[in-house]
């Protein structure tokens, strides 16, 4: 089933580089943004995670938590954060088990493909793109529009 707006995230619990994340534990501290893309240091992934690490501040400021999940290990996720300066944990779901409940697996059955997922403290979705493209500042700005932040005119 294809996850939307209104419905119930599913919990997870996923090694990162910066320990063990539940998404429970994620929503104590406010709204989560949940961050799919297929591969690290990959040149479309890349700008999808930058254009968050860009705007963290804020994200943060709208008192949201942010994870990006991929099938990478934890070590590619290390060297991909300090060669880009990522500001947030990324996540190492090899095994795609995360990726197959969010309904996000790529076709190839190996990776996840791109995909943002905003959830509410009470652990529903506000915002569920899962097919997200870096290029559509549309879909990015969605992503603060169901946060509560509405872009200047």
């Amino acid at each position: 089933m294809t996850l939307a707006y209104g419905h119930q995230a599913p919990d997870f619990t996923l090694e990162t580089t910066e320990g063990e994340k539940t998404l429970a534990g994620m929503l104590q501290d406010g709204p989560a943004v949940l961050i799919f893309y297929t591969e690290d240091s990959t040149p479309t992934c890349t700008t999808q995670v930058c254009s968050f690490r860009d705007e963290f501040q804020t994200l943060r400021d709208l008192d949201a938590t942010v994870l990006g999940i991929s099938a990478d290990s934890i070590e590619s996720h290390r060297r991909f954060a300090e060669q880009q300066g990522i500001p947030f944990p990324l996540a190492s779901d090899e095994t795609l088990e995360v990726a197959r409940k969010y309904d996000v697996v790529a076709e190839d059955g190996k990776r996840a493909r791109r995909a943002v997922f905003v959830v509410r403290e009470d652990g529903t979705i506000l915002a569920a793109n899962d097919h997200y493209q870096p290029a559509d500042m549309n879909q990015f700005a969605e992503v603060f529009a169901a946060l509560g932040n509405e872009p200047d005119e």
